[in-house]
């Protein structure tokens, strides 16, 4: 079974609803997933924009997200399933798709871990949860969808 990652407010490749940006309650939308790899005792989430002007901009970072759950409710905050790292604006939480102009790409990156914890406090930099990922990640579903302004 492949490891894949989904979400029923929008489908892979497209639109992402008002409700989840700047320009509505900017709230996360839901994320369900299944068939993560044998061993996966932990999950981490990135979601970044690669289209930001100034280069790939970090929208949410959740780590430490327990290896048995398979979805993060709509509005879920970070705390609620696991540890907040930072976003590109420094802080922690979900911030979400607000282009300056024209349709970006936002991806929802969910990588399985084979430890259970990363032994990094909350507020931790992408970069930080990154490297300690790297030699954890036995496995990554990704959900790409568009925003438009």
């Amino acid at each position: 079974m492949a490891f894949t990652l989904s979400s029923p407010a929008f489908v892979a490749g497209g639109d992402i609803p008002r409700r989840h940006t700047c320009d509505g309650e900017d709230v996360p939308p839901q994320l369900v997933w299944s068939g993560p790899p044998n061993g996966t005792r932990s999950f981490v989430l990135i979601v970044d924009d690669p289209d930001a002007p100034n280069g790939t901009f970090t929208h949410w970072v959740v780590f430490d997200i327990p290896g048995n759950r398979t979805d993060l409710p709509s509005g879920t905050r970070s705390d609620a399933v696991g540890l907040a790292g930072r976003n590109s604006r420094k802080d922690l939480g979900y911030m979400g798709p607000c282009p300056p102009s024209g349709t970006h790409r936002y991806f929802f990156r969910l990588s399985a871990l084979d430890i259970e914890t990363l032994d990094l406090t909350a507020g931790a930099s992408r970069d930080q949860v990154e490297r300690a990922i790297a030699a954890h990640t036995i496995g990554v579903a990704e959900l790409m969808g568009r925003y438009t302004r």
